[in-house]
Order: C-alpha cells, then sequence, then structure tokens
C-alpha cells in the first residue's frame, strides 16, 4: 500500500455536490502522489467509494459497489467514506473486502491513512465536535464545464428526518479569501461555470470572526474575482432574505436558478419535519422570486409518504406544488433513518403508498418542467457545453439549468456557446448554434 508509483485508482461517489467536491480533491491528492484514475469498471487496485447516507437506499447503493468493486477486481483495495462511514463505520469495516473506513474529517488526509498501518482499519472521529470547516483547495479541476466550490460543511438545522447533522456536524464556513482565491484560480482556467457549494450555504460566514454572510461573500465575488458564471447550491427558503434575492436579481454573473427544499406543502406535515415556515410564507418566497427573476429556475426538494401523512395532507402538498411558478421537482419517497426523530414516529405508510405518492409528484416534476422549457422556444441562451450527448449531439446547460442538446464541434466543449432554442423535449432543450 505504501508503493504509490503506477497504482491505479477509481471512485464512485454518492449524493450531494460536496461529496462531489470531496471526493475530487481526494483524486488530486492521490494524482499528486502518483497514482493514474481509471473508471471504477476498470478494476482498479484502489477504490474509494464516497458514501451517501440520506436515505437507506443509498446505504445499500454504497454496499453494493463495495461488493462490485471486488467482482472487478479481487484483489483491489477498497476505503469506504463519507456520511455512511460516518455514521455507521463498523457496519461497513465487517463488509468482506474493506480495507479502510474514514470519517467525513479524515477523507481530507486519505493519503496519510493510506501510509498508515492498516491495522487501524477505521478513522472516525466525533464530527460533532469538530469546529473549524477545513475544506481542501482544488489546484486545478478536471471537469471541462463546471467547477464546485465548497464554501460550507455541516448544518445546525434539526429537521426531524434527516440524519446529515450526525454525519457533517454543526455549520462551519471556509475563511471568505480561501474561497475568493478558489474562485480566481478557476476564473484563469476559464471554467464557464462554478457552483457553490456546501451543506446549509444560507448559513454561511455566521460562524467566522469577523462574521459575515452569503450575500456579503457574493459581493466580493463579483467585485473582486473575473468569474463569468456562478452557481448558488441548495440554499433553505428561510434564509433567502429580500437582500439576497435583491442581489440575485441584479448580479451579471449568477445564474437565475434556485433549489429551495420546500419536502411538504401541508402545514401539518411541516410541523412534524420540524420545517420552520408554513405553506403561505413558502407561497410568498416563490411569488417575490419570480417577481424579480421573471426567467429563474426554481427547483424544489419534495418528501413523498412522510409517517402519519393523510391523504388529504398529501393532496395539500400537490395541490400547492400545482399553482406554484417552478420548473423543477427532486423526489424522494421517505426513507426510515435510523437515529433520526421520524424513524420513531407512529403513521409510517406502507412501501407501495410511498412509491406511488413519489410517482404522482415525478408526472407533477415532468409537467412543470416542460411547461418551463416550453416558454424558452425561439429564444436565444448562453450554454455551458459540457460534451457530447445522445445521437452524436453536444448538451450544456442554461443559466436558468436547462440541459440543450445541439449540434456543433468538439471545440466547444469546456467553453460556452450561444444556442437558438427550437424545441423543447421531454426534459431537454433542443437547439442550434448560433453564428
Amino acid at each position: 500500500m505504501n508503493d504509490l508509483d503506477n497504482k491505479t485508482v477509481a471512485f464512485a461517489t454518492l449524493g450531494c455536490k460536496t461529496n462531489q467536491f470531496e471526493s475530487a480533491a481526494m483524486r488530486a491528492s492521490l494524482e499528486q502522489a502518483g497514482y493514474r484514475v481509471v473508471p471504477f469498471a476498470a478494476g482498479a487496485e484502489l477504490v474509494v467509494v464516497n458514501t451517501c447516507t440520506v436515505t437507506s437506499a443509498t446505504d445499500a447503493q454504497s454496499r453494493n459497489l463495495v461488493r462490485r468493486a471486488r467482482r472487478l477486481n479481487p484483489t483491489c483495495r477498497v476505503v469506504v467514506t463519507g456520511c455512511y462511514a460516518q455514521i455507521d463505520p463498523q457496519a461497513l469495516a465487517d463488509l468482506p473486502g474493506v480495507d479502510l473506513v474514514l470519517g467525513n474529517e479524515e477523507k481530507r488526509e486519505l493519503l496519510d491513512h493510506l501510509h498508515g498501518s492498516m491495522a487501524n482499519r477505521v478513522a472516525v472521529a466525533d464530527i460533532r465536535q469538530a469546529t473549524a470547516a477545513a475544506i481542501p483547495v482544488l489546484s486545478s479541476v478536471t471537469a471541462r464545464s463546471r467547477a464546485f466550490v465548497q464554501i460550507q460543511n455541516g448544518c445546525d438545522a434539526c429537521c426531524s428526518y434527516c440524519i446529515i447533522p450526525h454525519a457533517r456536524g454543526p455549520s462551519r464556513s471556509a475563511p471568505p479569501e480561501q474561497v475568493l482565491g478558489q474562485i480566481r484560480q478557476l476564473a484563469a482556467q476559464k471554467v464557464p461555470e462554478t457552483v457553490l457549494t456546501g451543506i446549509h450555504i444560507g448559513n454561511y460566514g455566521l460562524d467566522l470572526s469577523p462574521r459575515t454572510s452569503l450575500l456579503e461573500l457574493l459581493q466580493r465575488i463579483e467585485a473582486e474575482t473575473d468569474l463569468q458564471r456562478l452557481r448558488l447550491g441548495s440554499i433553505e427558503p428561510t434564509e433567502i432574505s429580500a437582500a439576497l434575492l435583491a442581489h440575485l436579481a441584479e448580479s451579471n454573473i449568477i445564474c437565475p436558478h434556485l433549489h429551495i427544499p420546500l419536502q411538504a406543502g401541508d402545514d401539518a406535515v411541516l410541523a412534524r419535519m420540524r420545517r420552520p415556515y408554513k405553506r403561505v410564507d413558502f407561497c410568498n418566497l416563490i411569488e417575490q422570486i419570480v417577481v424579480a427573476m421573471p426567467e429563474a429556475a426554481v427547483g424544489l426538494d419534495v418528501i413523498a409518504g412522510f409517517p402519519g401523512e393523510t391523504a388529504e395532507e398529501f393532496a395539500n402538498t400537490v395541490r400547492l406544488i400545482e399553482k406554484l411558478p417552478v420548473s423543477h421537482l427532486h423526489v424522494f419517497p421517505f426513507s426510515k433513518r435510523p437515529g433520526t426523530a421520524a424513524a420513531a414516529m407512529p403513521g409510517h405508510l406502507p412501501g407501495d403508498v410511498k412509491k406511488a405518492r413519489a410517482e404522482q409528484l415525478r408526472l407533477l416534476g415532468a409537467e412543470k418542467l416542460q411547461a418551463f422549457a416550453a416558454r424558452l422556444v425561439g429564444r436565444e441562451l448562453e450554454v455551458a457545453v459540457e460534451g457530447g450527448g445522445r445521437s452524436g449531439l453536444l448538451k450544456g446547460l442554461t443559466r436558468n439549468y436547462l440541459e440543450v442538446r445541439f449540434a456543433g464541434g468538439s471545440e466547444l466543449v469546456g467553453r460556452c456557446a450561444m444556442v437558438r432554442v427550437v424545441a423543447a423535449e421531454s426534459g431537454f432543450l433542443g437547439g442550434v448554434l448560433v453564428g
């Protein structure tokens, strides 16, 4: 394990954009140490599985990835890290073929643990005692069209269904100078789009001294860097202030796209979830957003089948979403998560009921997306070109978070291009290159 020259490594990353960023940081450190990154299916000598634990299904996915890695290469060494590793390290250590289990804080020291004695197979500290973000700085990015900058880690909320505060610890922010430095590097590399990510980015800066805020960070990014296009990760509805919304509406670089967790559209369900708002508050917020930014894409997280959710409570959620001018729905059937308050609640619904409700919401989401996309036919939009799509076409993202497919040369990958939208297909736009 200590002979690093010409070793191959593969990564499997589940879950959020923060995990994606942290996998990129681990990848960079291993590449600098002499490892060669290969696709997961290639059967690498070292496999790093960066797990998610939002649902029991993601736990199962993580276990399956470990087994698949061993099938691809029976002699490979497997390192498991991420939120599942943080919450239940022993369960993963007991899996055949797992050599090392690292917590979320320990993953940034992956190389040190690989150099160390493999007798210490589990390294997972109590993340609830963490006081600093300790977010790595990437010297380069492998993605050609989008890069993630992690500005914050952890969460101070206490939603009854969520295990993430236990997996990520309290809210901790990266210093503004670190964030600005990372963004300057990305601007110099001419990465078309940068995404600010974290677990609870609306809390950014509240733990720093001197205290700052997400709004102040955005103002500094615009004033002090040459970044051309910036996107925000998920942000809580209670943290979109009038001042922040005004800045988003006036900004020349921030994409008109907000992803906001709704979770339920019924006040009783929201109360059981320990969400700090009511449906009328959410309605008012969305109305303010579309007035300030008429072209904005608004995505929502929704949980279907929360414990005790009656047919009428679910209908309230459906009716609310039907009338909201939103573009994307990210739907989760409720998953019982040991260690959360919701796991001990009465009234857990049968799996087929949760599945049916989730499917109804997904169909509604598809209708919302199609209606939003249809509004853009005939428009010329800036597209960050990601690469080849289906049927040999290029694909990329508009500022308002729609995928566009169009014919063009490979030299456009990793650049922004102007595309005229000629069709709104199922879930994406069809376009033609302008000029």
